[in-house]
């Protein structure tokens, strides 16, 4: 079983801290926050937090509203926001991080579903104990795949490989996690799954291949077009959705 015995320090909504709606979208790179900010004419909000992450709120026509946040690095980092927005109020999580790609069927700019999260992070298992998989919210999940179909865009689902340590993804530990299925590595998704699960919120992710690994070598694509333009399309899937969400709690908020 899961213990939820109260940490010495919790997270909390200060006094002056906003209350944010139930959708937020976790962006863990700041050009991806900025861009969604911007699209949907989000303002920054001041909060208790502010020092340790960027959040912004934006109204809809229907009264609900969407948070952004970031960004974020690392497992503990993205924990930390995470945490927070939740004491503010969110209960739905979109996030949208990059990643390295280890199959060699998924190129830079293309974009992964995460079904699952191998974790090779040290934050997770102090919220479940290693007694949980990490893994997203079905529904969330679900959502993400039917918008995506919708949409056009191709989309490779498949578990992800979380390490903290960035400079030893080494070649025998990129056969091991292909072996075991990893499409991709990343720094923040099996944290953030177990905190989700410890919490009882829903999250979801995308990921978009940055770059590209194997035993052999490594293959960067930040300057690459075509990881602007999967950040764009995972980002408008991952704010359509929080923003159809929030319409739905609307409605049901004023039917009651």
């Amino acid at each position: 079983m899961l213990t939820h015995e109260h940490g010495v320090i919790s997270p909390r909504k200060n006094r002056g801290d906003p209350t944010i709606g139930p959708d937020a979208v976790m962006t863990m790179i700041r050009s991806d926050l900025d861009r969604i900010a911007r699209g949907v004419s989000a303002r920054m909000v001041s909060f208790s937090g502010s020092q340790i992450f960027g959040l912004f709120e934006a109204a809809l026509p229907t009264g609900a509203s969407i948070s952004i946040a970031g960004p974020f690095f690392g497992s503990p980092h993205a924990v930390a926001g995470l945490e927070k927005l939740i004491a503010l109020g969110a209960r739905r999580i979109w996030v949208l991080g990059w990643c390295g790609s280890l199959d060699s069927g998924v190129s830079t700019g293309g974009i992964i579903v995460p079904s699952a999260a191998f974790s090779e992070e040290g934050t997770s298992r102090l919220y479940t104990a290693g007694r949980v998989a990490p893994a997203p919210d079905p529904g969330l999940l679900a959502l993400l795949e039917a918008e995506l179909e919708q949409r056009g865009i191709r989309a490779a689902k498949g578990p992800v490989w979380t390490t903290d340590a960035v400079y030893r993804e080494t070649p025998a530990k990129i056969r091991a996690y292909r072996t075991l299925g990893a499409l991709a590595v990343e720094m923040e998704l099996s944290a953030l799954m177990s905190v989700a699960v410890f919490r009882s919120v829903a999250l979801a992710a995308l990921l978009v291949v940055s770059d590209e690994l194997s035993p052999t070598g490594w293959r960067p694509g930040f300057s690459d077009r075509r990881l602007a333009g999967g950040c764009e399309a995972a980002g408008a899937v991952l704010t359509a959705l929080a923003a159809g969400a929030g319409r739905i709690s609307s409605q049901e908020t004023e039917s009651q």
